[in-house]
């Protein structure tokens, strides 16, 4: 699935779009030196992210996924297997974790639970990040493993080709 057009208002519509990293970076990132600049930090927390093992879903909102040209930070919500312990986290994997620390080394807003705390599930938790400070509802983007960035790590590739009723948007 691609990345639709933005709406009037320079949203995208209502939804959770699948896309890989590419996608998401040639989409998003290439516009303006700030977006460009905003892509290389996402690349860099999704590569930090996927490498804890622990990875269940990776979403990206906030202004980056508009079409705002120059976006202040990149928004981030991670989805992590209940297996995954923070405090054994060290270097720049743990600040991702932490978000004060998220903010000033990555300059991303990174929100992040286990599963098992998605206690209405977890695409509702996943759905839910589509929600505006205006109270409207806007599209997000949740990045896939799918393609050469990220073929060699197994774990991830194994958890974000599966298939279950836990993740009906989830590509297969």
């Amino acid at each position: 699935m691609s990345i639709p057009s933005f709406d009037t208002s320079g949203n995208l519509p209502v939804g959770v779009y699948p896309v890989t990293p590419r996608e998401a970076i040639d989409r998003l990132g290439t516009v303006t030196p700030q977006r460009m600049l905003i892509a290389l930090r996402l690349e860099r927390i999704f590569r930090l992210a996927t490498a804890t093992g622990h990875l269940a879903r990776f979403i990206v909102l906030g202004s980056f996924v508009t079409s705002k040209p120059e976006p202040n930070d990149i928004d981030v919500f991670l989805l992590m297997e209940d297996s995954f312990d923070a405090a054994v986290l060290t270097g720049e994997t743990r600040l991702l974790f932490h978000p004060a620390e998220a903010q000033a080394h990555f300059g991303a807003s990174v929100f992040w639970l286990r599963r098992l705390v998605a206690f209405n599930g977890e695409q509702l938790a996943v759905e839910d990040w589509q929600h505006t400070r205006e109270g409207g509802r806007r599209g997000i983007i949740e990045i896939t493993a799918e393609g050469p960035w990220f073929a060699t790590n197994k774990n991830y590739r194994q958890r974000s080709t599966g298939s279950g009723a836990s993740r009906p948007r989830w590509p297969t």
